[in-house]
């Protein structure tokens, strides 16, 4: 367990480099070598010790020992000169083994600050190096600063969610385990740790034989495309106590040099995305296709021996989307490999994607002894879903650990399933809670039906006859009036422009002069509508208007069922599960009519829709605070007012993208910047990642420049007026012109950003052009703001973040207000509410 001691030597090591390396990827690298440079040291100081000699700093690599950095009484530039030297110069070294030569391989002193460097090395000198568990985590938990990899859409994986993964697949101490995109080798090492506590006697030691802990070293291997990650990994694996790491710079998706290496356990979070143009792959692979993802889970299900097992996360487009491949590897996969498909809620990878993701668990031998598939959902993971991720109380994983558990011993010895679906039958049999296992299982015959191997879970629940609910399952028919036929389509011909709503699927299409309906109905979307859980398909009607063959139209038999509670009834459910058609997907009327819900009596229809209206109220009246917050500035007319151009304050730069079509001017280290990065808000974003980086190469030889960190971002080409802050440096395309504070005692950036916010309408209107205004470079500069002393700057800054801070916790309490409708319509489903809504 990290002690205190070490994360404060870990965080004060970034806080001393982030003024000069204020990118995060870039501070673990430069921590990463000085700890290998000292730890080197350090085993050179105990071979002496012991009798022998030293070899990692000897000859003419005795210089370079690591007192002379720290306390030989060299001056700054000196230490600076000499340390930048011998990073540069350690994979020449003799005494240094093939590992670390990988360590220090295009290692370099990004800055020439003598002052922060003696700081930082004298940070690092408090580090000693002792193979201690305590050691491994230290760097487990600078690792942890690694958020979004950029454009390879690659995210590190929490480490709850990892060790949840690696208890699924339980390898075993004579099993190899491989993860093929293994970032900075938190499988590998959790995978290490599971073995080792479970070979462990009543007392906590070891079972394990000394020969025994030899051969597990070996059995461990990871692959990854970027360098970087490769010696982060072999740096982890190391402190470990792996002293000769199996970690490879491998393109797993388009060199065959490994394709005949097999193993019994694989773990990975591939990347999610794939470059423009997709993958070149090699034709190797049984699913053809260019999408990472896609070709990830293929290698990975390909590559496991005859008793192997894997757990992989993989985006929502695996589970369901209709493109040849995705269905060709959910076919393979549900065929010959795949036991259990794990939702997981949407916010596990935040802060830095919302991405929906599930886990696959794949077991070859007992894929071909079972005709079902099981399907478990985790709605919490132990910490909340929004962008600061906090721990609460919830937490499924444990659950659904125990369930899969249970299910996978079944399997195994041959029992009969606790919960059992059967494809022709319209009843889903559910388990009691003794039997620790409430997860759904499909026949895999089912799944195949159709061809689409659709693995969503919600879709093979049938026409679901028994729920635990204590109020009485009709379907939808019994209780309205559907009154499709009297809908009428208007031609744009015979459109009049009039007083009266015309509606469709989501909502209102044109105002039309006269009308069919004069009463409150309910509409439902018929094709169009987000149909997934929580979505509005519902909405409620009155008047007089007219409805299009795009929405069914309903007429509650009021006298049994109220508007308002259908109404969120059908928005809690997802109608996906009902829908007919592939190329055009539609609810159709036979459906609709088929879907059950639970219908209490009216009385308590009415308490619940008064309570839902009430915490409606809440939602509206927060939502009216953050739809009408603006910031303001009010103006004195004695601040002097300056010109963005003026270059006593500021230096605009514009932007500039490289070729499109020159491989190697893209994916390099520094981010850069699209509109897609700079989102509309009424608040300055602060830009802490981009989805695309540009190359060394490829910033020279374009428009593009290097921003500094605290620049003014701002959109002024095509959509014009959005700003920004960024928080690394990076560059941008040519629709921004970018403003650089000179003099950081004159001008606060945010407050810059502000006041350039007022000036949004000024841009639009001076901007020219034709399909893509923009404003010139000139005109731009020429644009001019208040500036008022540095003290009522930052007085302005603080009294409007202030602002923004309850704006946020409007929004927060928008959320927490909807959590409550779900929760108070959910009541009525009882413990079917896990089955029909989404994490979130």
């Amino acid at each position: 367990m990290l002690d205190a001691a070490t994360k404060r030597r870990i965080d004060t090591a970034r806080d001393i480099l982030v003024g000069k390396v204020p990118d995060p990827k870039s501070q673990v690298e430069q921590i990463t070598i000085a700890l290998i440079y000292k730890f080197m040291d350090d085993m050179d100081a105990e071979s002496e010790e012991l009798g022998g000699e030293r070899k990692f700093f000897a000859g003419e690599f005795a210089r370079f020992g690591w007192p002379r950095l720290v306390r030989s009484g060299l001056g700054g530039h000196e230490i600076l000169n000499l340390y930048a030297e011998a990073i540069t110069r350690m994979p020449e070294n003799p005494g240094v083994p093939s590992l670390f030569r990988e360590i220090f391989k295009n290692a370099y002193l990004p800055y020439r600050d003598p002052e922060t460097l003696r700081a930082f090395l004298k940070v690092i000198d408090e580090f000693e190096y002792d193979h201690s568990e305590r050691l491994g985590d230290a760097f487990e938990y600078l690792l942890s600063v690694l958020g979004s990899q950029g454009d390879a859409g690659q995210f590190r994986t929490p480490r709850h969610i990892i060790d949840f993964m690696v208890a699924l697949v339980d390898p075993k101490k004579d099993e190899t385990v491989l993860d093929p995109a293994c970032g900075t080798a938190g499988f590998l090492i959790s995978s290490y740790k599971h073995i080792c506590s479970a070979n462990t006697d009543k007392e906590g030691n070891s079972t394990l034989t000394p020969d025994e802990k030899g051969k597990l070293a070996a059995n461990f291997k990871g692959y990854d495309i970027s360098p970087d990650m490769v010696r982060l990994s072999l740096v982890n694996m190391y402190l470990h106590g792996f002293v000769d790491p199996r970690i490879f710079e491998y393109d797993t998706l388009t060199s065959e040099d490994r394709w005949n290496e097999f193993a019994d356990v694989v773990l990975a979070n591939p990347p999610f995305m794939s470059p423009k143009g997709g993958i070149r792959p090699h034709n190797r692979f049984s699913v053809q296709s260019k999408r990472s993802e896609v070709l990830f889970v293929d290698y990975m299900a390909e590559h496991l021996t005859p008793s192997g097992r894997a757990a992989i996360i993989v985006p929502e487009g695996i589970i369901f989307q209709s493109q040849k491949a995705h269905k060709s590897l959910r076919k393979m996969l549900v065929e010959h490999y795949l036991v259990a498909v794990i939702s997981l809620p949407a916010g596990v990878f935040q802060p830095y994607s919302g991405v929906k993701t599930s886990i696959l668990l794949l077991d070859k031998a007992l894929a071909k002894r079972t005709d079902s598939i099981a399907f478990f959902k985790v709605q919490n993971d132990g910490y909340g879903l929004g962008a600061q991720r906090r721990p609460i109380d919830k937490n499924d994983l444990p659950r659904v650990q125990k369930e899969i558990g249970v299910y996978l011993d079944r399997l195994r010895t041959g029992q009969s399933m606790p919960t059992v679906h059967v494809a022709e039958s319209k009843t889903e049999y559910r388990t009691n809670a003794s039997a620790a296992m409430p997860g759904l299982i499909a026949g895999k015959e089912k799944i195949a039906a159709g061809g689409e191997y659709n693995l969503n879970g919600e879709r093979y629940r049938g026409d679901r006859v028994r729920m635990k609910t204590k109020w009485p399952i009709i379907e939808l028919g019994e209780t309205v009036e559907i009154l499709d036929s009297m809908r009428r389509p208007i031609t744009k011909h015979d459109r009049r422009p009039g007083p009266y709503p015309y509606y469709g699927a989501t909502g209102v299409v044109d105002y039309v002069d006269g009308y069919l309906f004069d009463e409150p109905l309910v509409l439902v979307g018929e094709d169009g509508a987000k149909w997934g859980p929580g979505e509005q398909s519902a909405y409620a009607v009155e008047g007089k208007f007219w409805v299009n063959n795009h929405a069914h139209v309903l007429r509650p038999k009021r006298e049994r069922l109220s508007d308002r509670f259908l109404i969120e009834i059908i928005n809690f459910m997802d109608l996906r599960l009902y829908i007919t058609g592939v190329t055009v997907p539609k609810l159709n009327q036979a459906k609709l009519k088929n879907i059950q819900i639970p219908l209490p009596p009216l009385e308590i229809q009415q308490e619940i829709v008064a309570e839902i209206e009430g915490y409606q109220r809440v939602i509206d009246g927060a939502r009216a605070v953050i739809d009408n917050y603006r910031p303001q500035i009010v103006i004195d007319p004695e601040w002097p007012m300056v010109e963005i151009g003026d270059s006593r304050f500021f230096h605009i730069e514009s932007g500039g993208t490289p070729k499109s079509n020159v491989e190697e001017y893209w994916n390099g280290e520094i981010p850069w910047i699209t509109l897609v990065d700079l989102p509309a808000t009424d608040c300055i974003t602060e830009i802490k990642s981009t989805r695309r980086t540009i190359s060394e190469i490829g910033l020279k030889k374009s428009a593009a420049k290097l921003i500094p960190q605290n620049s003014v971002i701002a959109s002024t080409r095509a959509t014009i007026g959005r700003i920004g802050i960024n928080q690394i440096p990076l560059a941008t395309n040519q629709g921004f012109k970018n403003i650089i504070v000179k003099d950081p005692d004159r001008a606060v950036p945010k407050y810059i950003a502000l006041a350039l916010t007022k000036l949004v309408p000024i841009m639009e209107n001076q901007a020219t052009g034709g399909t893509f205004k923009e404003i010139s470079k000139s005109r731009f500069s020429e644009l001019q703001i208040p500036l008022p002393s540095l003290e009522t700057q930052q007085a302005i800054v603080t009294e409007i973040e202030a602002e923004q801070a309850l704006v946020a916790a409007n929004r927060e309490l928008v959320e927490r207000m909807e959590g409550k409708i779900k929760t108070a319509i959910g009541r009525v489903w009882g413990d079917y509410k896990a089955d029909l809504t989404e994490g979130k």
